[in-house]
Order: C-alpha cells, then structure tokens, then sequence
C-alpha cells in the first residue's frame, strides 16, 4: 500500500497518480497509511454502492458537489454538497447517486486495513458478483438484495 507521511496530494490526483474505475465510479486515493485510508470519488448519475457493512473499520462521507441518497441502519437518508456522513463499523449503509447529476465526495475509513487493496484488486472488474466476492476478502460484507 502506498503511505503518505507528510506532504500535498495534488488537487485533482491521486496518491502516485493512481485512478481506480469501480462499476463506472472514480476513485482516487489521497491519504493513506495505518490509521486511515481517504479517497475522492466521482459518482455518475445512476451508480451506486450496494448495503453493505465494514465491521472493523468507521466510514466517512464529505458530500463535495451533488447529492446522495443513502441508508443508513435500514433507514433513508439524503446527503446535499457539505454534508458530513458517519456510518459507525458494524451499521448498514448504502449509497445511490439517483440526482441526475454526477457526485464528487471525499470517504474516508478509519482504520485502513485493507481498503486501498481490496480497490486495487477490483479495479477494472466488471462483474458485481466478482467485487462482492473479493470485498469479502477485505472485510467489506455485502448484504442481499430484500426479498
């Protein structure tokens, strides 16, 4: 995993220009070492990432333009450009960009463990089923659909 110590990420840049495509979103990693790992994400409209738990790590959602539709605990909720997120380890999320709009958010997950691997492996994969199986390696449990 690549460690910042001290210094700038670049506005717009990832940590040693790296760019993940997730399912048609875009991360960038900018923050990364032990204690927390933050990346800045691009959210076309219609994309989203399904419920699911981090049971060991806090999540974090700074809406930077834009807005998304969540759930949080089984219940909805809307996050608008400035809006700050908290989805504690072990609580139920989900988020949808359904705006019309693309969404620019800063996350961030304390601590790291293996988020900046898991993004790595599942770069460029275009199957959903493949992601939620190598999620599952990387402590992130996707739930199943209701019903």
């Amino acid at each position: 995993m690549a460690a910042l110590n001290a210094g700038i990420t670049p506005a717009g840049e990832g940590i040693d220009g790296v760019v993940w495509n997730i399912l048609g979103q875009t991360y960038k990693p900018v923050a990364s070492c032990e204690s927390c790992f933050a990346f800045d994400t691009l959210f076309p409209d219609g994309t989203f990432v399904p419920p699911h738990i981090h049971a060991t790590q806090d999540e974090f959602i700074r809406v930077l333009e834009g807005r998304f539709d969540l759930v949080l605990d089984g219940q909805p909720v809307v996050a608008k450009a400035g809006d700050l997120i908290r989805m504690p380890m072990g609580i139920m999320h989900g988020i949808w960009n359904k705006s019309g709009a693309p969404v620019r958010a800063l996350f961030w997950v304390s601590p790291a463990r293996s988020l900046h691997t898991l993004f790595t492996r599942i770069h460029n994969v275009p199957d959903p089923a493949e992601v939620i199986r190598i999620a599952a390696e990387h402590e992130v449990e996707f739930l199943p659909p209701p019903g």
